[in-house]
């Protein structure tokens, strides 16, 4: 059974990365004539509406919105949303490809939270496969090329705010289910967008810095091209955030995260059809390493099930 349950959690986690890959290539689709608030609303209500019907569907109902730790869902929704502005702005200046490898340190802070904060194990062969997707990692990085900015500079922030969100979702994974983490995260999107853009959706602190730009300027009405491309990140949010919150709510940290890598080659992928950019030799090189690593776990985790068994 604890077998299953780690294939389970290792299937939601790489499938909800695949989705939410969607969700980036999306945002930075739209991030030429949007502010970053406006999207992350319209995303929320979409995916809240997805959210709320899976919930009316389900055999608990509305009592799956009740809670007793409003503090934590607060402090997850703040972790939650940072991660977010940081990463979407730090996307908005830079390839996605690069944008994604620099926001994949996040298996290792991950790994390293879950030792010291949830106390788990974590062997040998588990960092050894997330040591060759971090060296993946770097290959893509090349450091020294250039890729080291200000806007990844906030996607690494983002990282670290990411494997926190998640690590804090396995702490509340006892009594929340993923249904209300979902809830209550898109519920803070839509109350905090919502407040930007009536602070600052009139465009009166906008600046012709692409970073702030993206922030700050004025919302418009999306003409009809573009509502397909904001139902598919609100769909993708919210079905790919159901999967991993329930990744992270039900199995060790360190097992799945490496299983994130699989985001990256669905980067170069998007980079590739949406917005023209092929990747190189020794792009290549870093995916390999980096879809390796994430195969060699399945692999291993489909050996113990064996032995288990026998």
């Amino acid at each position: 059974m604890a077998r299953n349950q780690a294939l389970t959690g290792v299937l939601f986690a790489a499938g909800g990365t695949l989705i939410f890959s969607v969700n980036d290539v999306a945002i930075k689709f739209l991030s030429g004539g949007y502010a970053l608030h406006q999207v992350i609303l319209i995303r929320a209500i979409v995916a809240m509406a997805f959210i709320l019907a899976l919930i009316h569907a389900s055999e608990r109902g509305w009592s799956q919105i009740a809670t007793s730790r409003p503090g934590a869902h607060l402090l997850r929704v703040l972790i939650v949303m940072l991660s977010n502005v940081s990463y979407f702005t730090g996307l908005a200046a830079m390839p996605m490809a690069d944008a994604v490898a620099v926001a994949y340190v996040s298996p290792i802070v991950v790994t390293l939270l879950s030792i010291v904060v949830l106390h788990e194990k974590v062997g040998p062969r588990r960092w050894a496969a997330i040591g060759v997707g971090m060296l993946g990692v770097i290959i893509m990085l090349r450091p020294g090329a250039g890729v080291i900015q200000p806007a990844a500079v906030l996607v690494l922030f983002s990282a670290v705010l990411y494997a926190s969100g998640n690590l804090l979702a396995r702490h509340m994974g006892g009594t929340e289910s993923a249904m209300t983490l979902s809830f209550y995260v898109q519920a803070g999107f839509i109350v905090v967008s919502l407040s930007m853009g009536l602070w600052v959706g009139d465009g009166h602190l906008a600046t012709e810095d692409p970073l702030l730009g993206f922030l700050f300027r004025p919302w418009n009405w999306p003409p009809l091209a573009d509502w397909p491309i904001f139902l598919a990140t609100g769909l993708a949010v919210g079905f790919g955030g159901l999967m991993v919150t329930q990744a992270y709510r039900t199995t060790e940290a360190g097992l799945i995260a490496p299983f994130e890598y699989v985001g990256m080659p669905m980067a170069i992928l998007w980079g590739v059809v949406v917005f023209g950019s092929f990747p190189d030799a020794t792009a290549w090189v870093g995916i390999a390493l980096i879809c390796g690593s994430g195969l060699y776990v399945i692999w291993r985790e489909a050996v113990r099930r064996q032995e288990d068994a026998a």
